[in-house]
């Protein structure tokens, strides 16, 4: 069975670079974030054992989103100074351990990710997104888990971890954060409404749709008026959370790990002080040749 592993890049940088305070180069550039990605994703290609991987990038924010919504995002800080030229390196380091990525101009990471997972899918592959962004639990189905670095169990989401997280199904998940709305990307939702009371409105009437179509059957009169009052912005919502279809070819053979080129990585590992990978590096070389010569 083909098992194809898709890391957030953005998102595990930032992580790795924020869970390392203090790490730099022997010339004195920051390398946190390039070593704590490359230690994630040895834990996780150990434990979900992937037989393709695709590390993906964000190349920019939706032109359709900014469209419906102009303030999308616009709350989020720059970049860290130290961060952004870690990015590069970890983009050497994939190259030269044989590790596919993706940036496309002006597709967010999410869309791409979610097209590429529903594809693989599709063609009776399973598949793992590894993210914490909320967002991903709406493609939840048999053949697509989450690995989400906040749950220390280190289990792939299923629809009932989903379930419990949110109090509704994976397909009910855009619904809820469009009532909601996700302060993360700057998206309002109805006000006095937060995430059980949208669960309880998704579970006693289904859908948004439902919800907007019978607003009378809703008991309070304060929410009921919140909701009228806020319809368009929920249908809008409704736009900006979905995950859509986006240009992406599946090719399985580019979601292959190719073959490591073990002197980039030395020279890599070198330049940024990384010893104990250097000597890992080194321990698997004369593995590989004691092998060759049994």
């Amino acid at each position: 069975m083909n098992r194809l592993l898709i890391v957030d890049g953005h998102a595990y940088a930032y992580r790795a670079f924020h869970a390392i305070r203090e790490l730099r180069s022997p010339t004195g550039q920051p390398t946190n974030a390039i070593y704590g990605f490359v230690k994630m994703l040895e834990k996780m290609q150990a434990a979900i054992e992937p037989t393709h991987l695709m590390v993906v990038w964000d190349g920019g924010l939706s032109a359709e989103r900014l469209a419906a919504l102009p303030d999308y995002k616009a709350q989020r800080p720059e970049m860290p100074a130290d961060l952004r030229p870690q990015l590069d390196g970890i983009e050497n380091f994939l190259a030269a351990a044989g590790v596919p990525s993706y940036c496309g101009e002006g597709v967010e990471a999410d869309d791409y990710i979610a097209t590429l997972a529903r594809r693989a899918a599709a063609a009776g592959w399973n598949v793992v997104i590894a993210s914490s962004d909320k967002d991903f639990m709406q493609l939840v189905t048999a053949r697509i888990g989450l690995l989400n670095p906040n749950d220390k169990t280190g289990a792939v989401w299923t629809h009932e971890q989903v379930q419990a997280k949110t109090g509704v199904a994976p397909e009910q998940v855009a619904d809820w954060l469009a009532l909601m709305g996700d302060a993360v990307d700057n998206i309002p939702g109805v006000p006095g409404v937060g995430p059980k009371t949208a669960a309880e409105l998704l579970k006693q009437f289904g859908s948004v749709e439902s919800l907007l179509d019978r607003l009378d059957e809703v008991k309070s009169e304060k929410l009921r008026a919140a909701l009228r009052e806020s319809a368009a912005n929920v249908r809008r919502n409704q736009r900006l959370v979905r995950l859509p279809e986006v240009p992406c070819e599946f090719s399985p053979e580019q979601l292959v790990v190719r073959s490591a080129n073990r002197e980039r990585l030395h020279e890599l590992f070198g330049g940024w002080g990384f010893k104990g990978m250097l000597a890992a590096l080194e321990v698997t070389a004369v593995s590989e040749k004691q092998a060759e010569l049994i």
